[in-house]
């Protein structure tokens, strides 16, 4: 074992060349700020037509003036527990907490500007506004089931 091992030598490769630091210069004059909102927003194809909110921008001091209690609750929180049909205008009783309101075709509900469009003995179809990421409003339709009995606590 001692003549096998007297012939070694350790073989360490020499170290890389190390070239010295040059700082880069960063010029900030005329260049877009990455944190900006605008950086990443996509153009939209509604902004010609009706500025920056898009073509379906709901209307802020319309819902102020209207101040309906049901427009200061999310749909989710609604429950529609009943159905009226008084002079052929069919109308949905919708439940939020203790109170109890009837509403028709052209009412609003829900926080996101939800307008009822259609009512049946079954369900209340709305329409509602949502705005993307970018700022933009657009449609989508939404719907409160009537309740059961069966399915609440009390």
């Amino acid at each position: 074992m001692a003549d096998n091992s007297a012939n070694l030598k350790g073989n360490v490769p020499p170290l890389p060349q190390v070239t010295p630091y040059e700082p880069v210069p960063y010029d900030v004059e005329g260049t877009l700020d990455p944190f900006k909102a605008a950086k990443i927003e996509p153009e939209s194809k509604y902004k010609q037509a009706a500025g920056k909110g898009g073509a379906f921008q709901p209307d802020f001091e319309a819902r102020e003036l209207r101040n309906s209690l049901l427009e200061k609750y999310p749909v989710e929180s609604l429950k529609m527990i009943g159905y009226l049909n008084v002079n052929n205008r069919p109308l949905a009783v919708i439940q939020v907490d203790d109170k109890v309101k009837q509403i028709k075709v052209g009412d609003y509900i829900g926080l996101d500007f939800g307008m009822v469009t259609r009512i049946t003995d079954k369900e209340v179809e709305l329409r509602e506004l949502i705005q993307d990421s970018a700022g933009d409003w657009s449609e989508r339709t939404s719907s409160l089931y009537l309740q059961s009995k069966e399915g609440s606590k009390k």
